[in-house]
């Protein structure tokens, strides 16, 4: 029988205690926000306020100490639960930014009963309380740390519920079919021969074909909000400064025609048409005795190391010389590299992309732009990313992995079922992908996995 026990039981014992934060940036400002959520928010406010204000009306009152002297004027905004963002009672104060009236505002707070919050633990309570599930909780962050238009409209639908919305419909098509292959399985005396039936080939086909699309939507989310760490690599001037300055359409990088003017790691973080992108110049690589080159080349191949992608500039008058392509070899085996053939201006290439054993090759002039568009396409498909549309959701590395694990989880239950004609595996490959598809909305997870999620986000939220 279908047995969801797995599923994660939400500790409520954090609402015993009352919590508040400032809900608005540290520093200097017109207006600070403080945020108080939990079962002492009323007596809080009586003797913050006077009274309970009136929910969801804003009221201006005085924020007095105990001894009914007053700390700052401005709006209170009572939310009771469960109707609120945490699920509890709730409410915020907003008053001058300044930090000496915070800072006394908050110690009142605390001094009546409340505790300082953790990072994210509004949000968190939230989750505890059924108000948003483990992905809309996760936008809340990606809106906040969203860099561009593009990953903020992604993120707000995946808040609004559209991320979950679609995993929880592929959760629904594997739960029917694991109901009817488990009753196969439990019930033989019924004759149910799934075996035979061409409708459990067809479900697979469905879930399958819904799991891929999702997968495809999931990286072209996660693109949008983490982007590619690119290193600029290659021989000493080639160009690498150069497409620097023109992918970042400013002079972030000194440019001259004396070889090694780069000795650092230079970095820069720009947008490709929404995509979010951190490009790193680096040394050129070459055999030196000069010891403040040797630690610039030093930091460069830490930089290939860590990246996502290497864009290998070589300088196209030369060609992939014998020894670009001997430090070509050296670049890691599991980092894919594009071959960036600049000054194309100079040696009359036309821009193009091409394809052979060491892998795709552009040409470009980082001088006049040409290739470039050529260059940008290829970055978007690294990243797997396509044209924003209205229907683009934010998503991260985990949902990405939960969403594969769980395609190769139905297909490896499918080839179970063709090969060895076992249900009994199909039933639980089945399962396992269900679980898989229950850690991205929360509904199944770990302690560990929610105290890094939470603890990403910001203190008041």
């Amino acid at each position: 029988m279908v047995n969801e026990s797995s599923t994660l039981e939400k500790d409520t014992d954090n609402s015993i205690e009352t919590i508040a934060a400032r809900a608005t940036p540290a520093g200097r400002g017109g207006i600070g926000i403080i945020r108080i959520s939990g079962p002492k928010v009323q007596d809080i406010s009586r003797a913050l306020l006077g009274n309970l204000p009136k929910p969801r009306f804003a009221s201006l009152r005085d924020f007095v100490d105990a001894e009914n002297q007053i700390i700052d004027s401005g709006i209170a905004l009572y939310f009771p639960g469960p109707n609120s963002f945490t699920g509890e009672d709730v409410i915020e104060l907003q008053g001058h930014g300044g930090p000496v009236p915070m800072d006394m505002l908050l110690a009142r707070i605390c001094a009546l009963g409340a505790r300082l919050a953790r990072p994210g633990e509004f949000s968190e309570r939230a989750f505890m309380n059924d108000r948003l599930d483990l992905a809309q909780a996760e936008a809340i962050a990606d809106l906040i740390d969203s860099g561009s238009h593009e990953a903020a409209r992604a993120a707000l639908r995946s808040l609004q519920g559209e991320f979950s919305k679609q995993v929880n419909a592929l959760a629904t098509q594997m739960l029917a079919l694991r109901m009817y292959v488990e009753a196969a399985i439990d019930f033989p005396e019924e004759e149910i021969d799934f075996l035979a039936d061409s409708r459990v080939q067809q479900q697979l086909n469905e879930i399958k074909q819904a799991n891929s699309e999702l997968l495809a939507a999931a990286k072209q989310g996660c693109a949008l909000r983490e982007g590619l760490v690119l290193v600029i690599a290659g021989l000493p001037n080639v160009g690498k400064s150069s497409l620097l300055n023109y992918l970042a359409k400013r002079d972030a990088a000194i440019v001259t025609d004396v070889a090694g003017t780069t000795r650092d790691v230079l970095r820069e973080s720009i947008h490709l048409d929404g995509l979010p992108l951190q490009i790193i110049d680096t040394a050129g690589l070459h055999d030196s005795t000069d010891q403040i080159e040797q630690e610039g080349m030093r930091r460069a191949w830490k930089e290939i190391e860590a990246a996502d992608r290497v864009l290998f500039v070589v300088d196209d008058q030369a060609g992939l010389s014998d020894e670009a392509k001997v430090l070509h070899a050296k670049l890691p085996e599991d980092i894919p590299a594009v071959i960036v053939h600049n000054k194309i201006d100079l040696s009359s290439h036309v821009p193009a992309l091409e394809q052979d054993e060491l892998g795709e090759h552009v040409y470009v002039s980082a001088k006049t732009g040409a290739g470039i568009d050529e260059l940008v396409g290829v970055l978007k498909r690294a990243a797997g990313y396509q044209e924003t549309s209205s229907d683009s959701f934010s998503a991260r590395r985990r949902h990405l992995d939960a969403l594969h694990r769980a395609l190769v989880l139905v297909e490896q239950g499918e080839k179970a079922l063709a090969i060895d004609k076992a249900g009994e595996l199909l039933a639980e490959d089945l399962r396992e992908a269900h679980r898989c598809l229950g850690e991205i909305t929360g509904e199944v997870s770990s302690d560990d996995l929610l105290g890094e999620i939470f603890s990403s986000f910001c203190i008041g939220k």
